[in-house]
């Protein structure tokens, strides 16, 4: 058998699909603000998303960015619902329903149980206004007609790509509208490199009693045994609780060299002033990025724009972190 090209297929299904969400932007309208606004206040339920076929692979989709990006959101099987599921739907819910066609049997038990209940607000995403869906939502979003990619315009593709879109334009716009952040984003999502790239400073700091902290009246001789007992290779040097130096292995050992009575020594004399400070909310990534501009290796930790330490990151931690 002879290889074909198919990037010419590709091509022309990639075109038609770009066609598609064109066609898409240039019709989104009011009831999108609506949905967005409706979903945003609801504060003591859910929001619940169903479809049949493609449409509900989309809908799965859908339900889990929105539950991933601060919308608690879960995906309800429409056969499961007609055999007992519908009793996860609960009053001051809404529910999100995708059928091109609005006129889907299956969601038609859904329909009428949320037409039931006046506090169940019905969200229509399909193509039909006039349909049993469109008529019975409280807000129909209306997706425009489209042309499928590929020969005789019947397998769902450009259809599928447009209702993908236009949940992932709630979802985002909920999540802005909630000003959910990275740091929000990253406590739905402990693992894998997602949740690497968005740990804090406060992930990876040393804090609490494993500071080393010392006064600066204190001799060098005391500081030395706490820079061995805390084994970090730096002193953070404090004046009540304000910290005012820093002081690192490397700078003990040529200050011993330099100086005869080095043990007799106050730290405050040998310290570096007024050390570099990041907040703990930061990311690690851009704390590594300080420490390599500056070429340092620890970072005092500060929690608000005083001169507290809470904290201390470290080279070291955040490549074990996998970091970079």
């Amino acid at each position: 058998m002879k290889n074909k090209n198919f990037l010419k297929i590709a091509d022309k299904v990639i075109e038609t699909e770009i066609k598609s969400l064109k066609k898409l932007k240039s019709n989104i309208g009011n009831s999108f603000n609506k949905a967005v606004n409706i979903i945003t206040k609801c504060k003591n339920g859910k929001v619940i998303v169903s479809g049949v076929g493609k449409s509900g692979l989309i809908g799965k989709k859908i339900s889990s960015t929105l539950a991933s990006t601060g919308t608690p959101s879960f995906f309800l099987d429409s056969s499961s619902a007609s055999h007992g599921d519908l009793g996860q739907i609960g009053s001051n819910d809404i529910v999100i329903l995708l059928s091109l066609s609005g006129e889907s049997e299956e969601l038609k038990n859904i329909i009428q149980y949320c037409s039931r209940n006046k506090k169940i607000s019905l969200i229509a995403i399909t193509s039909k206004k006039n349909s049993l869906l469109g008529k019975a939502s409280d807000i129909c979003i209306l997706l425009p007609n489209v042309t499928e990619a590929g020969p005789g315009n019947i397998v769902p593709t450009s259809s599928t790509i447009i209702q993908l879109s236009i949940g992932d334009a709630l979802a985002l716009s909920c999540m802005e509208q909630k000003k959910f952040g990275k740091l929000d984003f990253k406590k739905f999502h402990p693992g894998g490199n997602l949740s690497i790239k968005l740990k804090t400073v406060e992930d990876l700091m040393i804090k609490g009693k494993k500071i080393p902290f010392v006064n600066e009246e204190s001799l060098m001789k005391n500081a030395i045994k706490v820079l061995n007992k805390k084994n970090l290779g730096v002193l953070i040097i404090k004046k009540g609780i304000s910290t005012v130096g820093i002081l690192t292995d490397g700078d003990l050992k040529r200050a011993s060299q330099k100086y005869k009575n080095f043990n007799d020594i106050k730290i405050k004399k040998l310290m570096t002033k007024n050390p570099i400070r990041v907040k703990k909310d930061m990311l690690a990534a851009q704390a590594l990025s300080i420490m390599n501009s500056k070429k340092i290796t620890s970072l005092c930790v500060h929690e608000k724009n005083n001169n507290k330490t809470v904290g201390i990151i470290h080279i070291h931690d955040i490549l074990k972190a996998n970091i970079q």
